[in-house]
C-alpha cells in the first residue's frame, strides 16, 4: 500500500498507518486525509493538530473512534518527549542578530512562492527552543494574527519571540503593512509578557532585520 522507508511517506500515509483501518466507505488513507483537511481548517498545515486538538474533537469525526484517538495523540506525546530528550543532547543555538535568523531559515524560506510567516521561540538567553511556521498567503501577502504567535510562545514557555517573513518578490524591504503589522505585535507582546526581539524578512540571497534598520522599537 505504501512506499517503502517512512522518510518518504507523506503527512497522510503516515497518519494511515496509525489508523490502521478506514470505514465502511473509506480506506484508512482516505480518512487520514480527511483528518489533515480537518486539522489543516482549525490549526494551520501540518501535523500540529495531533497536540492542539482534544481527544473529544477527534473523536466527533467519522472514522476516528477512541482507539483511533488514544493512538493518535499517543504519538503527539511521543513527538513532545522526543523533542524534550533531544534538548539534553544537542546544543542550544543562540540568536544574536539578524544574519543568525536569516542562517537559520533561509533554507525552508528563501524560494517559496508565496509569503509564510515564521516563529523563532527563545529562551531567556536567546537560546533557540522552537521555530515553527504560522501562516501561509497568497502569492503576494500573508496574514497573521497577534494571538497566533503568543500561543505558540506560551505553550513552548519562551521568554522571547523572533517573527520571520518571505518575499516573493526576492527584495527583502519592508512595506508598510510589515511595519504596521509588527508595530501591532509588538505591543501585544508587551501585554502577554513575551519580548518581540526582531522581525526578520527574507528575500533571494538577501534579508533585512528591522530591528537593526529601524531604531527605537526593540530590545535585545
Amino acid at each position: 500500500m505504501f512506499r517503502l522507508g517512512a522518510q518518504a511517506l507523506s503527512d497522510a500515509e503516515l497518519l494511515a498507518i496509525l489508523l490502521g483501518t478506514g470505514n465502511s466507505r473509506e480506506t484508512a488513507l482516505d480518512v487520514a486525509k480527511r483528518l489533515m483537511h480537518w486539522g489543516e481548517n482549525h490549526c494551520g498545515p501540518g501535523l500540529g493538530f495531533l497536540e492542539e486538538s482534544s481527544k473529544q474533537e477527534l473523536m466527533s469525526l467519522s472514522g476516528i473512534g477512541t482507539a483511533k484517538t488514544a493512538r493518535l495523540k499517543a504519538c503527539a506525546e511521543i513527538h513532545k518527549r522526543l523533542l524534550k530528550a533531544n534538548e539534553y543532547r544537542t546544543p542550544r543555538v543562540t540568536i544574536r542578530c539578524g544574519r543568525d535568523v536569516y542562517d537559520l531559515l533561509r533554507g525552508d524560506m528563501e524560494q517559496l512562492d508565496r509569503e509564510q510567516v515564521w516563529i523563532i521561540t527563545l529562551n531567556v538567553r536567546n537560546q533557540l527552543i522552537h521555530r515553527e511556521r504560522i501562516s501561509v498567503g497568497s502569492l503576494d501577502t500573508s496574514i497573521v494574527h497577534p494571538r497566533e504567535i503568543f500561543k505558540s510562545c506560551i505553550k513552548k514557555s519562551a521568554a522571547a519571540v523572533i517573527l520571520a517573513h518571505n518575499h516573493p518578490s526576492g527584495e527583502a524591504a519592508p512595506s508598510d503593512d510589515d511595519i504596521r503589522m509588527t508595530k501591532r505585535i509588538i505591543e501585544a507582546g508587551k501585554i502577554v509578557g513575551i519580548t518581540v526581539l526582531d522581525h526578520v524578512i527574507i528575500g533571494r540571497g538577501q534579508y533585512i532585520s528591522m530591528r537593526e534598520s529601524l531604531t527605537g522599537w526593540f530590545t535585545w
